[in-house]
């Protein structure tokens, strides 16, 4: 597999403004929502994940080494291989292997916060999903993938909770109860009973 610079088109020295500036022309050129019902638009998702690691890689890689000259192929692969499998769970809807997967592995980065969010968002558990798809994006802003998971979590939990206030305030049997005792409390302090107990 080529190292994350030839990913990029960039040289071993590039900036990190020439890492941005190459990733957002890339992302304009591959993100996969442009391609529409394409049978291309696998391809270019393969190709967006490639893109992605690349760039989440060398920028961490910028942040924790002064120079990029130390560079390691090994480890980028190895990386890139975990991520790349705990996708394939998550594609397989192998949920547990997923997960075990991320928490066996010692990068925190964009993506593992992405992918960990992912893996709550299939359990159901949309709060904490929220959580690390945020992080992920706070992690990596330029990134089309987590910022478009970030709006459809979002949507979906402004949805839910829109619902689930209009439910509450439309009464059911909770309601209804409350009513009751409060009819049945007033009668007794009038002398009366409304519900008789025994």
């Amino acid at each position: 597999m080529s190292d994350p610079y030839k990913i990029l088109g960039i040289k071993e020295n590039a900036t990190d403004e020439e890492i941005k500036l190459a990733y957002r022309e890339l992302a304009k050129k591959y993100h996969p929502d442009q391609y529409g019902n394409n049978p291309l638009k696998d391809l270019a998702e393969d190709k967006m994940r490639e893109i992605n690691e690349a760039y989440n890689y060398l920028l961490k890689d910028s942040k924790n080494n002064n120079s990029k000259q130390n560079y390691s192929n090994e480890n980028y692969n190895s990386e890139y291989n975990n991520f790349n499998e705990v996708r394939m769970y998550i594609q397989r809807g192998d949920i547990s292997s997923a997960e075990r997967a991320l928490n066996n592995l010692k990068v925190r980065n964009g993506e593992w916060n992405y992918l960990m969010g992912m893996v709550h968002l299939k359990k159901g558990w949309n709060d904490s999903a929220l959580n690390y798809i945020s992080t992920a994006c706070r992690l990596d802003p330029n990134n089309f993938e987590y910022r478009q998971a970030l709006n459809m979590i979002n949507a979906r939990t402004t949805g839910y909770r829109q619902s689930y206030g209009n439910s509450n305030s439309s009464g059911g049997a909770c309601d209804m109860c409350l009513r009751l005792w409060c009819l049945d409390s007033m009668c007794e302090c009038f002398g009366g009973d409304c519900i008789p107990c025994c």
